[in-house]
């Protein structure tokens, strides 16, 4: 029997949510009169709230680490009179599938993994050679579990809605469109691994202001410092808005950009689902398991024989994989790309 009204249990992280979409846009295709309901924690509303194929946010801020199954009780009577006929947990954690279960939701869908047998009745084995893409594996846990993997370029691309007033957000941080702008977003919370050399940023930054190119900064206030170091180097030429917006503002001012340069990170996820041109810079991390979903991109890679490590610290200590990958490289993929779409 079809669900029609589905629970996704969605992740954690800004990359991830953002392919929650491909989930969520896949299943309403298919089928249409169905409703669905993100059990998220409550900051991905800045997220959730853009995804037209979601009903409603069920906030839970269940903290990273901690059971708290007497707060998992209380969400899962909350979620018994909504009579959901199935739900689909997307992380792997024991913990994921609790609230699910207690809530007695006849249908429970996901991977194997960390002992959920009896959590989950409707549960998954991951072969990663046949799904070795994150947003492959959203997608297939909304189909049947025999169907073939969907290729690569049939999965619903992440559309992120923005706010109708664009001329506002601009003002209220003094900012205009009046020039082409270039976003750099050097942060990255998995870790330095993923960081692309300061010092890189900043002379990419210097020679797109060269150009007649604005720069502006993104990042969370854990980026203020590094966004802070690349500014100096242009003397305070760049528009820094590291710390300075909400994760909604972020959306919005990214969707008012000409070019994006970013870590694999939330931010880079975001400014793929806005259809922004973009060059992604790998160097720990591997393209081929989260890329940004979109047509409008550029990878950025040495591919190095000690990468992907997928390490937090590099463990040779030299991160040639990103020091070694320099501004003039990464600038030669962001002229093609420009080129390509004006």
């Amino acid at each position: 029997m079809t669900a029609e009204r589905i629970l996704i249990v969605g992740p954690s992280w800004v990359g991830d949510m953002v392919m929650a979409q491909s989930l969520c846009i896949d299943l309403k295709q298919r089928q249409p009169t169905s409703e669905l309901h993100m059990l998220a924690p409550a900051w991905t509303s800045a997220l959730v709230d853009r995804m037209p194929e979601i009903n409603s946010l069920i906030a839970a801020d269940f903290k990273h680490g901690r059971l708290h199954l007497g707060e998992r009780r209380r969400v899962a009577r909350e979620l018994r009179d909504l009579k959901f006929d199935q739900a689909i947990v997307l992380p792997n954690s024991l913990k994921s599938a609790l609230v699910p279960f207690l809530a007695r939701i006849p249908r429970r869908t996901g991977w194997l993994g960390e002992q959920r047998w009896g959590l989950l009745n409707d549960v998954r084995r991951l072969d990663k050679k046949r799904w070795p893409m994150t947003v492959q594996r959203f997608v297939a846990l909304g189909r049947a579990p025999n169907e073939e993997p969907m290729a690569v370029d049939q999965i619903p691309i992440p559309q992120l809605a923005l706010s109708s007033d664009s001329n506002a957000m601009l003002a209220s941080f003094g900012l205009t469109a009046d020039s082409p702008v270039l976003a750099l977003c050097p942060g990255a919370e998995f870790g330095a691994s993923k960081q692309w050399p300061e010092r890189h940023y900043a002379q990419l930054a210097q020679d797109y202001l060269d150009q007649g190119w604005q720069v502006w900064l993104f990042g969370s206030t854990n980026d203020a410092a590094s966004c802070a170091r690349i500014n100096s180097v242009t003397n305070e030429q760049c528009f820094d808005l590291s710390g300075r917006t909400t994760l909604p503002q972020a959306v919005d001012l990214l969707a008012q950009t000409a070019l994006v340069v970013s870590n694999d990170s939330g931010l880079m996820h975001i400014a793929a689902a806005l259809n922004r041109p973009l060059v992604a810079i790998y160097g720990s991390t591997d393209p081929g398991h989260t890329p940004p979903l979109s047509l409008n991109h550029r990878i950025a890679r040495l591919g190095l024989s000690c990468s992907p490590c997928f390490k937090r610290e590099c463990p040779l200590e030299h991160l040639r994989c990103l020091n070694d990958l320099t501004p003039d490289a990464v600038q030669q993929q962001a002229q093609v790309l420009v080129a390509e779409v004006s």
